[in-house]
């Protein structure tokens, strides 16, 4: 990227008297955007369609639900208006992390090009690999992709990249979050250096830098927004829990309740996805309509989720990062955040899932003491304080007591287990450490090795042959009154091990 790089101002003057016929977009596109009722362009398209429309190289830094998306969109349809796809070699490739991202481009072409006859790919997994070969071959005037899927196709020889004119890499910083920086490099050198470049990122982290430096050519820089900045519609909270899952699902849900009268819809978001699913089903025995969404759903199970829930029949979303990024639900009142975000980066795009497009949104945060050091480095990264709802961490007092086990019904069967669990431990252990001798007299001995251990000879059970003679499947057997136990499983043997073999 060179030094004469160009920077567009945070927001022109004229803006609120700019329409989308100011940016020369095609007679087609502007009756498409009329349709869709938007009549004048927010700040990054207004700063990088004229320039896309040049055939500049760009780069847009713009936090999320500010309108990337048409700020490439309209542009490249303009564009694609002269020339025509041949058989497997697209004209123009996007370039998005996550199937959901890739799908919401291809409605986005779908809703601005229908005025035009154009024939869109859309490469992603979970799909069958036949139906868009199929599409390849009939020509692909535009191909939405993710990496993985995209070089799948390349190196079973049923994809060219040599007559791709447009590249655009969206959601820059996903991709490398994600892991997919080799891949794009990958990619990038399977293109004609001619080609135009756009890139788009809500923030610029080192690496994007380097990225953006190696691929880009003089490129035209679009920031409409600090890197890494909040929307101003997002009331942002931290509301204070202990650390244990039972009392954070308890806070999050008095939220809900507290919240009912302005909460039209919500995503709740955690780190993991095994906690997506165990909030899911705990907000569901609680009465709440909520679904789940995961990188492990396949992908018709995650768009029916997805459409469920922008189609008002879901009211809580509980979602792992995979829907943090570019989805665009434009009308989401709230946004919780179960588990504090690692990585401070994804604190900006879950809540951007909110106050969209001028609305005005909440977002809370669950925090417990050993969050500290992940709020500390949103709090920089936003370059501002986040207020607490209800007293800070310090106000946190986890004393002895707070640290035992709730009484409850959840918890009762917890202890139960535990308490069950010592019992068999301490009565197994004594087992093992008592024989009784032919008098019928109690003698203490030391527990032997497992060395010294013999087979069960004497017992009512079947004589046993040695263990060398049984071949390497031969399951030994040990003194125990209570049953053979192997060594190193202690009371967590699997069931399938307690199984009697038959010699």
């Amino acid at each position: 990227m060179s030094s004469d790089t160009q920077t567009a101002q945070e927001a022109q003057p004229a803006q609120d008297v700019l329409t989308f016929a100011d940016l020369s977009l095609s007679p087609k596109v502007l009756s498409a955007v009329a349709d869709a009722g938007y009549p004048h362009p927010t700040p990054i398209q207004a700063g990088a369609i004229p320039h896309a429309l040049q055939g500049k190289d760009v780069l847009g830094i713009a936090q999320t639900g500010t309108g990337k998306t048409a700020s490439f969109v309209l542009p490249m349809l303009t564009r694609l208006e002269k020339g025509r796809a041949r058989a497997r070699m697209p004209r123009t490739l996007i370039l998005e992390p996550t199937r959901e991202l890739a799908a919401q481009v291809e409605e986005n072409f779908i809703k601005y090009g229908k005025n035009h006859k154009l024939n869109i790919a859309l490469l992603i997994g979970g799909v069958s690999f036949d139906e868009q070969d199929k599409k390849l071959e009939r020509g692909a005037d535009v191909l939405i992709a993710t990496p993985g899927r995209l070089l799948d196709h390349r190196e079973r020889g049923k994809l060219l990249l040599n007559g791709v004119d447009i590249l655009v890499i969206d959601e820059a910083d996903r991709m490398l979050d994600m892991g997919f920086i080799p891949d794009i490099e990958r990619i990038c050198e399977m293109i004609p250096f001619t080609r135009q470049t756009l890139f788009f990122s809500a923030t610029m982290p080192p690496e994007i830098t380097k990225l953006a430096e190696k691929f880009l050519q003089a490129p035209v820089r679009v920031e409409v927004a600090r890197a890494a900045s909040t929307a101003t519609t997002v009331t942002q909270r931290l509301v204070s829990s202990k650390s244990k899952p039972w009392e954070k699902r308890d806070v999050l849900r008095q939220l809900i309740k507290q919240e009912e009268e302005t909460l039209k819809n919500a995503i709740i978001f955690c780190n993991r996805k095994v906690d997506v699913s165990e909030l899911f089903r705990s907000l569901t025995r609680h009465e709440f309509n909520a679904g789940a969404l995961h990188g492990d759903m396949d992908q018709r199970a995650r768009m029916t989720m997805l459409s469920n829930f922008r189609d008002g029949k879901l009211k809580l979303l509980v979602a792992s990062d995979v829907a943090a990024r570019g989805l665009d639900i434009p009308d989401v009142s709230h946004v919780f955040n179960y588990d504090v975000p690692i990585h401070a980066e994804d604190y900006v795009h879950r809540i951007g899932r909110t106050g969209r497009a001028g609305r005005l949104g909440k977002s809370f945060t669950i925090a417990t003491k050993n969050d500290t050091k992940y709020i500390d480095a949103i709090e920089k990264l936003i370059n501002k304080s986040i207020e607490w709802l209800d007293g800070n961490l310090s106000t946190i007092e986890e004393s002895a007591e707070d640290e035992s086990p709730r009484r409850g019904r959840g918890t009762s069967r917890r202890d139960t287990r535990k308490d069950e669990s010592a019992e068999k431990k301490s009565r197994s252990q004594r087992q093992r450490e008592t024989t009784t001798d032919k008098a019928g007299n109690d003698q203490q001995k030391p527990s032997a090795s497992v060395s010294e251990r013999k087979p069960r000879e004497e017992t009512n059970s079947r004589p046993v042959k040695p263990a060398h003679e049984h071949g390497r499947n031969h399951r030994r057997h040990y003194d125990d009154d209570n049953g053979s136990t192997p060594v190193g499983f202690g009371d967590d043997i699997p069931a399938f091990m307690l199984i009697e073999t038959k010699i």
